[in-house]
């Protein structure tokens, strides 16, 4: 069991569910602008949009409402009338509630760990949103460091590290999400940890080779067994 370590963690689909409940307000969309026929090639469409507006304008409620917007103009070939508007706004009620549902196991094993190491959370998206979700989540006082960034990338693991001299051999990045909680970090030198979720939206896929500094597990109550 590795002792005193610095512990990264990612917040949405790792801490708690985030994912899903994007992935609800999607079926609605597409349950009320497409067909049975039609629906995998609208799902294709939005996809690509949220890719595109995501790179553009980063993540969050506000930034999907408008991929929304965006795939319904593409369909229509015409600007969403206020009626389609709010529908949307709608259906985007459940991603404005003032609560968090902490994945099982997550409060009382993040506080074991509180015990013997040192925790950090380093999340991505909009400041506020991410802050919002953090206050309510009662876990955050386990963490000596709360980071939101607008990105994570090679860059953002090597700053943190600088910015907060961390030791790279003692320093694991715990996450669900490929692409911007394993491979990046995994690039800066860091050592990780894999935690998939079914829910993992589909633009953080990435594969994953074989690598000895990173340790999947199958549930977040695991990390007691190694840490």
């Amino acid at each position: 069991m590795h002792t005193d370590q610095i512990l990264i963690f990612d917040a949405d689909d790792t801490l708690w569910e985030n994912n899903v409940l994007f992935e609800r307000v999607i079926d609605g969309f597409l349950d009320w602008v497409a067909t049975p026929a039609e629906r995998a090639a609208t799902r294709s469409l939005l996809d690509g949009i949220e890719a595109a507006n995501s790179a553009a304008l980063g993540y969050g409620a506000t930034v999907f409402r408008q991929s929304l917007a965006d795939c319904l103009q593409r369909l229509n070939d015409r600007t969403p009338s206020t009626a389609e508007l709010a529908r949307i706004d709608e259906l985007l009620t459940p991603l404005n509630r003032r609560e968090v549902e902490l994945i099982p196991g997550v409060a009382d094993t993040l506080a074991a760990l509180a015990d013997r190491h040192h925790l950090l959370l380093l999340t991505k998206g909009d400041q506020e949103e991410q802050q919002r979700k953090v206050t309510v989540s009662t876990v955050d006082h386990h963490f000596r460091g709360v980071h939101i960034v607008a990105e994570k990338s090679v860059d953002t693991y090597r700053q943190l590290t600088a910015d907060l001299d961390l030791d790279p051999d003692r320093t694991w990045m715990i996450g669900n999400s490929p692409k911007s909680d394993i491979a990046p970090a995994r690039r800066a030198g860091l050592r990780t940890v894999y935690i998939p979720h079914e829910h993992t939206w589909v633009l953080e896929h990435e594969e994953l080779g074989p690598d000895e500094a990173t340790l999947q597990l199958g549930a977040f109550t695991e990390l007691l067994r190694h840490f």
